[in-house]
């Protein structure tokens, strides 16, 4: 059975909710004025809205894209991980241990004979080497 996001409501984004979550997606910083402007809904019912989203699970955080090569990671690769044997824990723990890697970018869970790919930054290939040994 898949698992529900947190919050009460898990009724799918009418209309204006998809429009907010677009505008937020293209910018994450936009003011709550502007997204109620560009979406043609009173500020008061935006905020509320907004708060609805975030509450539901849709909304689940806002992020700085960073570009790696700016702050001395140039090097990205795509690594395909296979796990031994398809253990739950093993899952979990792979997806709650991964993330707090230095260079992780993101992971994805595949299908096929990879179970995921792992995106990482480094500052040269010695390191990218490196991380795939040591991890």
């Amino acid at each position: 059975m898949p698992k529900q996001s947190q919050g009460g409501d898990h009724s799918p984004p009418d209309a204006t909710d998809q429009k907010l979550v677009q505008l937020l997606a293209a910018d994450g910083r936009m003011s709550n004025s502007m997204l109620a402007r560009e979406s043609g809904i009173a500020e008061s019912t935006c905020l509320v809205r907004v708060r609805s989203l975030r509450e539901r699970g849709v909304i689940r955080g806002v992020h700085a894209d960073i570009d790696p090569a700016a702050v001395g990671r140039p090097v990205e690769a795509m690594i395909a991980v296979r796990f031994g044997g398809h253990r739950r824990d093993h899952f979990e723990t792979f997806r709650a241990e991964v993330p707090k890697l230095t260079g992780v970018i993101s992971a994805y869970h595949v299908s096929g004979a990879t179970d995921y790919l792992v995106h990482v930054a480094a500052e040269s290939a010695d390191e990218l080497r490196d991380f795939v040994l040591d991890h």
